[in-house]
């Protein structure tokens, strides 16, 4: 029995875009969820901060309850741990071991692993906020506001931290990425807001640490869920100027080798 022409012909070629990068985002979720070192930053330290300062009456948040004020604090320090401190180091890890050059050879173009990289990060950002979520519920947080602003809140701060994190990964060794950027996971977890109120420092340190993006972040989020503020433009102004100057030098600089 003869079989048409063309039945059995192959077809080689790419995979559709979208499919390659959705393939990429699983992967790189994956590869995050598995690590260690990731999970230490992205999951263990947020939640234990969250729990030790919302039990133990250790740092004066002011008038309320410690977990109203710590709450939105630890969802921008989950925010940061995962698109700029977890992203740096596995990026710059990826950057020195040849993996971005080798991908970036492949059918996937360079533009569409980036996105897999930041897809990757905001499916984590959902399953640390939503971990992080009902823990504060259970330590009685009482949450107010515009979910919209909460949401716009925490895309900014992803991409104005995602930007610095490939900048860092992809100008420095991966050595110094991975000391810088516990480095300043560190400082920024002692004076951005996150667990200490930014009114306990000195004016002018003050004002300077509110422009960082972690103070914007967190006190942004602070203003709507404890506050119930309705869109806290300020602090959305501030991360939209990290994110256009992050993103704009992370293309600029980035090396692939």
């Amino acid at each position: 029995m003869s079989v048409g022409t063309g039945t059995y012909t192959p077809d080689p070629g790419a995979a559709p875009v979208g499919r390659m990068i959705g393939a990429q985002t699983a992967l790189e979720t994956r590869m995050l969820l598995r690590n260690g070192e990731q999970l230490l930053l992205t999951v263990v330290i947020p939640t234990l901060l969250l729990v030790l300062f919302s039990g133990v009456d250790i740092i004066d948040t002011g008038e309320g309850k410690s977990v109203d004020f710590l709450t939105p604090g630890i969802l921008a320090l989950a925010v940061m741990s995962t698109a700029f401190t977890g992203q740096a180091i596995a990026t710059g890890f990826e950057r020195r071991y040849g993996v971005l050059k080798r991908l970036g050879a492949s059918p996937l173009p360079r533009w569409a692993l980036m996105t897999a990289k930041t897809l990757s990060v905001l499916v984590t950002e959902a399953l640390q906020i939503v971990l992080l979520t009902v823990i504060a519920f259970a330590l009685g947080w009482s949450p107010h506001g515009n979910p919209f602003a909460v949401l716009l809140l925490l895309v900014l701060g992803t991409a104005a931290f995602s930007g610095l994190g490939l900048l860092m990964a992809g100008t420095l060794k991966a050595e110094a990425t991975l000391a810088a950027a516990n480095l300043v996971f560190l400082l920024l977890l002692v004076g951005g807001g996150v667990i200490v109120p930014m009114d306990k420092f000195p004016g002018g340190v003050q004002t300077a640490l509110g422009l960082l993006p972690i103070s914007a972040l967190s006190d942004g989020l602070r203003d709507v869920l404890q506050q119930g503020a309705s869109m806290p433009w300020g602090d959305l102004g501030v991360l939209a100027v990290w994110t256009v100057l992050g993103l704009g030098a992370a293309a600029r600089f980035f090396r692939w080798e």
